[in-house]
């Protein structure tokens, strides 16, 4: 070890205790916030710079300093930052350029050191389905900056890198493991509580910053009507796909969890995710709930059952309120008929006119095809591609996209043969969660931004713990009886 390493970890380990780092963190954190309520209540239009510049300092601090605050922090900038935005338009005017949503990447991106580290180790580490695709953006990259314009490019990059970084950061740190689990699991509790009953209150009450998104933004069509009771609800984050995929995987958590926030927190969350109307997600979140029943042992399964039951019992008397039980009701007839559904239309001629485009795309068209500058208003516009397999195939070709999907499958292939889901209900969820954002590839771009994120992230997870139970000489439940991390109320 050099002298700068030395110096290094007495400065970071050896001066403070864990408590004191600890209280250093969340000081930051509130200082962070003080600074953006002062600039909102001043000079709100310098929020746009500050915010992200101020969310990426915050994010260095707690990295080095407390690991743990890191990852929670990561989050709720992914939670919240859309609201932050869309409160900040509305007293200033609109911004073509969203620069404000940069933050959440920028505080992503602040464990490339993590990659920079340990690449070199990953393959013996067990981390060559991140080096596949690793390899696969990194070719979309080179191929972009030849054929697409540099903002573009850096735009998609930012979508196609971070869930990547983050995932082998939470993989990488597989000792850490049961706070990692706890703070993600904390994390989500309230995350659905939260965003939940501000889902509720935007539908019923449609605040005035959210309808002005919705006009400004143009997609009047997809997310409804900017009135009360008009829109399709997306609560803090930017958009429906998001707030399903996230509140997707947030409901599959509640089942890991016991506590007196999680019946608020359920009849909350289900009742916004289902005037978010995300046919998808409501698909794979029963699927989700599934898997997880036939992972688990049988006393799991009941207790799961239990709280099924007890969940219904709260909001299924809600849905009975109109005029939520007549939006609710529509949406879940056109299961039925799907062929006539708009959506389902527009999704197969999608496939019909570009799947053999795509596949006929050797080398790919890189990083910012996806994504054009609109010359009169200097707005990056995004283009939508309802797949994600289309999405991959068009902008990595053959040559990247056999890596990155090929260490996708890899992953998915190495969690589905993991034992520890029958003592560690956790990991049961992390790995449907996983499998279910990567069956919904199929009809949407989930390995981009925060449903990338949730994707990478949870298989990510589902290898930490694999490692951490190896490390530690578990296989089976009766091996893991007396063991601390295994007495957490998360774990039977």
């Amino acid at each position: 070890m050099t002298s700068k390493q030395i110096l290094f970890n007495t400065f970071l380990k050896k001066n403070y205790s864990p408590e004191e780092r600890s209280l250093q963190g969340w000081i930051v954190i509130f200082g962070f916030l003080l600074i953006c309520l002062a600039c909102y209540v001043g000079p709100t239009a310098s929020l746009r710079l500050i915010y992200p510049i101020a969310a990426f300092v915050t994010a260095i601090f707690l990295y080095l300093r407390h690991p743990i605050l890191y990852l929670g922090f990561t989050w709720w900038m992914w939670f919240l930052s859309a609201l932050f935005t869309r409160l900040v338009d509305l007293q200033v005017g609109w911004d073509f350029t969203r620069q404000m949503l940069v933050a959440p990447y920028l505080v992503v991106f602040v464990s490339i050191a993590t990659l920079f580290r340990y690449l070199p180790s990953a393959y013996r580490l067990g981390g060559l389905p991140f080096i596949l695709a690793f390899a696969g953006v990194f070719y979309g990259f080179l191929i972009g900056l030849v054929h697409n314009q540099p903002v573009p490019v850096a735009r998609s990059l930012l979508d196609w890198l971070s869930p990547l970084l983050f995932g082998f950061h939470l993989f990488i740190n597989w000792r850490d493991y049961p706070s990692y689990r706890q703070n993600i699991q904390r994390t989500f509790l309230w995350c659905v509580l939260i965003l939940g009953v501000y889902g509720i209150y935007q539908f019923v009450v449609a605040p005035e910053w959210d309808r002005y998104w919705l006009v400004k933004s143009l997609q009047t069509s997809s997310s409804g009507n900017p009135e009360p009771f008009g829109m399709r609800v997306w609560s803090t984050m930017h958009s429906i796909g998001p707030f399903g995929a996230t509140m997707q995987a947030g409901l599959l958590l509640l089942f890991t969890r016991s506590g007196p926030l999680i019946f608020p927190a359920s009849a909350a969350g289900y009742l916004s995710f289902l005037l978010a109307q995300t046919r998808t997600n409501w698909g794979g979140w029963l699927f989700g709930m599934i898997m997880i029943m036939g992972s688990v042992k049988a006393r799991i399964q009941m207790r799961l059952i239990t709280i099924i039951l007890v969940m219904i019992v709260c909001v299924a008397p809600l849905l009975t309120i109109e005029p939520i039980s007549s939006v609710v009701s529509k949406r879940v007839e056109t299961f039925v008929n799907l062929q006539e559904d708009g959506s389902f239309r527009d999704r197969s001629s999608s496939y019909d006119r570009n799947l053999s485009i795509a596949l006929s795309n050797t080398l790919g068209n890189g990083f910012g095809n996806t994504w054009k500058v609109n010359e009169k208003t200097g707005q990056i516009e995004v283009i939508v591609l309802d797949s994600g397999i289309l999405d991959m195939f068009f902008t990595l070709g053959w040559f990247g996209a056999i890596p990155y999907l090929g260490g996708l499958i890899l992953m998915i292939y190495q969690v589905f043969k993991y034992t520890e889901s029958r003592f560690d209900s956790f990991v049961s969820a992390a790995r449907a969660i996983g499998f279910t954002a990567f069956a919904q590839l199929i009809i949407g771009s989930g390995m981009l931004s925060i449903a990338g994120m949730i994707l990478w992230g949870f298989l990510a997870m589902a290898m930490a713990a694999h490692k951490y139970y190896q490390h530690q000489g578990i296989t089976t439940p009766n091996q893991s009886q007396g063991m601390t991390v295994l007495n957490q109320r998360s774990i039977t």
